[in-house]
């Protein structure tokens, strides 16, 4: 049964992946096809052809390898004015890339070819299949928060604690010896749900562990739902000494560098993680939080894959914060379904690590380099500098900006690429990322 799960996690990533890149294709089609723009193929995948079918004048199709997607546009750039024969490596590919592309521009259409739309226009097109990836990243961390909920403490009690064991203790259980704890002398019970302290009411248990912390040795009158009935209870929190931390989580030192201690108010009870539904911005912000977090890893790129070409020949672990290939996502999705934890718990995981996919499908993109849409954006703009440039200077139109010239950059990048994939994919396998723990 584990394995059929485990399976099952990795079939439902690969599923959402290909949604995502389907949908990141959409992006760029339909506003291609509404400004006109003749679009030959629309492919899931790259490699051998599975399936296509013709409707129109595109042909929409599957290939072998799921690991992208493309639309073919007509005339992404200006047609070639070069006829001889290339000399040199770039310069065959650049006449390579020129060939193609005049190959793209069928007789009878010059006119429906990309590089004559407008600058916004085709700033909306290359943004469009990125833009696809962020509004579905949004739906379903709002599916997630608004559906689903977010695990939160709720102010219904889940544990009492019998005694008060002194901190720092590894002891498990209570003796004839150890004081009851306040909550266990007050009365509560496992299921009790807290409301009210001193008359005023609580919406979480974080409120009610914050007037508890602040009232060491103080008597409280507080309220508790049992059963459908208001029961009236006395709390007296024992003072109990904490360590101060900083904004990091790291532990606050004093001059002569002991930890900095407070007294705070313990009773000594557990609360229960429930779901609990947020308002319908909270998948928003959810997705805009992960989209720095995105931003902030490729800034740091460089320094991530080195961390992981190193952890990949010596013993250091794996930073769970760093990249993953789509092997290393799906080993987690696996690990995530067949993990022994409510139905619910594992779903919410799937679709976050779905949703995360998505934010960085979006932002990388986004980066300005060709072949990525960003890439495009960048020559489109630049295009437009131009024309206005020319515009405000009473200079004649400049031709358009031809991109192919850009192909031996192009290539570089691309080599880049794989070898980041590649890179990625060989730690995902021989040193794969623990993030589960275990």
């Amino acid at each position: 049964m584990e394995i059929l799960l485990y399976v099952g996690g990795i079939l439902f990533m690969l599923v959402g992946l290909g949604v995502s890149i389907g949908l990141h294709e959409v992006g760029h089609l339909v506003p291609a096809k509404l400004f006109g723009v003749r679009v030959g193929q629309y492919m899931i995948g790259f490699g051998p052809r599975v399936w296509s079918k013709r409707i129109g004048e595109t042909e929409y199709g599957v290939k072998a390898l799921p690991l992208g997607g493309f639309i073919s546009m007509s005339g992404m750039y200006p047609p070639s004015s070069k006829t001889g024969p290339a000399k040199g490596m770039f310069a065959s590919l650049v006449q390579d890339a020129r060939s193609a592309n005049d190959e793209t521009i069928a007789e009878g259409a010059e006119e429906r070819v990309f590089y004559k739309l407008p600058v916004w226009k085709r700033v909306i097109v290359m943004l469009g299949g990125p833009f696809m990836n962020l509004l579905l990243a949004i739906l379903i961390f709002t599916l997630m928060a608004s559906g689903v909920g977010v695990q939160q403490a709720s102010t219904t009690v889940s544990a009492v604690s019998e005694c008060m064991i002194p901190a720092g203790s590894t002891q498990q259980e209570c003796t004839a010896d150890d004081a009851a704890s306040p909550a266990a002398e007050a009365g509560f019970e496992p299921g009790d749900v807290i409301v009210s302290i001193d008359g005023k009411p609580m919406e979480t248990f974080a409120d009610a562990s914050a007037v508890i912390q602040a009232s060491p040795g103080k008597t409280l009158d507080v309220v508790v739902e049992r059963d459908g009935a208001e029961v009236p209870l006395q709390l007296t929190p024992e003072p109990a000494e904490r360590g101060e931390v900083d904004a990091s989580g790291r532990p606050v030192l004093d001059a002569n560098g002991d930890p900095v201690t407070h007294t705070v108010g313990y009773a000594g009870v557990t609360s229960q993680i429930e779901y609990v539904r947020q308002p319908i911005g909270t998948g928003t912000d959810l997705a805009m939080q992960q989209t720095g977090a995105v931003a902030s890893l490729i800034v740091n790129l460089p320094a991530k894959l080195w961390d992981v070409g190193v952890s990949l020949f010596t013993d250091q672990e794996r930073d769970p914060n760093g990249p993953l290939s789509v092997v290393g996502v799906g080993r987690i999705a696996g690990e995530v379904a067949a993990t022994d934890a409510p139905v619910l718990n594992r779903l919410v995981v799937l679709m976050n690590l779905l949703a995360a996919l998505n934010i960085a499908l979006f932002v990388f993109n986004l980066v300005p380099l060709l072949p990525l849409d960003g890439g495009h954006v960048v020559v489109a703009l630049w295009d437009g500098l131009k024309r206005l440039w020319a515009k405000l200077t009473g200079r004649p139109q400049p031709k358009p900006v031809d991109a192919t010239k850009l192909v031996p950059l192009t290539v570089i990048v691309a080599v880049l690429l794989i070898g980041m994939g590649a890179l990625l994919l060989l730690a995902d396998i021989f040193k794969p990322m623990n993030i589960l723990g275990g």
